[in-house]
């Protein structure tokens, strides 16, 4: 039974080793056993899995993984955080910790080197300065993903469900709804970690999808295509795409690729779903292959 999840025991252990809390980490442990349960929930975390945990801190949720899982790899960049790593995690065969940043580690090797021939899921509670190139690392890698379950800060986890037209809708909801469903499923306050943060925090689910909705000719033209989209809210879809200056087109031929797909010329990248921007990004892609 996880000996973790609670203020006491978190604040002894942090005192025996003397540890102080780096902000260029982000770090912030989680104290509440029931979200540390509804994690696990949410995650879906069976006898069957292979788990992937980004920054376990002091091994709170790990030892919730780790009776759950089959096997759980956990990646901690604070090599501070590793002695007390094998001290809560002595009772538990199923973890191997590795000391390194995920951003600069070969996940996708280092999971072929363990011959895993099934997907894996990934539980994480991030720092929120870092959240975005973790998710998109770890969806552009050759990781065999089924699942994604993170925390992090609420307006994040509210931008990446966001739909068309919304106030939160932008270049990260497309981009994370292109590789995954997600789904919001419980908000923590700021008294479930210590040290508490400044702002409310999210758990949201990213379920990988076997493929996009639509065969996208060009994906890193489409990439563009959206962030030049929403670098100017305010403007034109048509004023923006032409003041990005990628396209090498001008912006009658952008008008005329928009009123092909029986949009408005004057409409803004808000307003359009992410099979009208695939749909957009192929139609350009042809234009200038022409």
């Amino acid at each position: 039974m996880p000996s973790l999840g609670n203020p006491t025991q978190t604040a002894v252990l942090i005192e025996k080793y003397h540890f102080r809390f780096q902000k260029k980490y982000g770090q912030n442990f989680l104290i509440d056993r029931n979200i540390l349960e509804g994690i696990i929930d949410a995650a879906d975390i069976t006898q069957d899995d292979i788990v992937v945990e980004i920054g376990p801190g002091i091994g709170t949720m790990t030892q919730y993984l780790c009776e759950r899982a089959r096997e759980v790899i956990a990646i901690e960049i604070d090599e501070k955080l590793i002695p007390i790593l094998t001290e809560t995690l002595q009772d538990y065969s199923n973890v191997t910790v590795i000391c390194d940043d995920v951003l600069k580690l070969d996940l996708a090797g280092l999971i072929a080197a363990k011959n895993v021939n099934r997907p894996i899921k990934v539980v994480a509670n991030l720092p929120y300065y870092i959240t975005t190139p973790i998710i998109m690392g770890l969806f552009e890698s050759k990781v065999p993903l089924t699942s994604i379950t993170i925390m992090v800060q609420k307006e994040v986890a509210l931008r990446m469900q966001a739909g068309p037209g919304t106030k939160d809708y932008g270049a990260l909801s497309l981009a994370v709804q292109y590789y995954a469903k997600p789904v919001v499923v419980m908000e923590v306050s700021p008294s479930c970690f210590v040290p508490q943060p400044k702002v409310a925090s999210a758990v949201i689910r990213l379920d990988k999808l076997e493929a996009p909705s639509m065969k996208v000719e060009n994906e890193a033209l489409m990439f563009q295509i959206i962030r030049a989209s929403f670098n100017q809210r305010r403007k034109t879809l048509v004023n923006g795409l032409f003041n990005a200056g990628f396209l090498k087109l001008d912006k009658e031929e952008i008008a005329q690729r928009l009123e092909q797909m029986d949009l408005d010329r004057n409409i803004r990248g808000e307003s359009l779903t992410l099979q009208q921007f695939i749909q957009l990004s192929n139609l350009l892609d042809a234009s200038l292959e022409k």
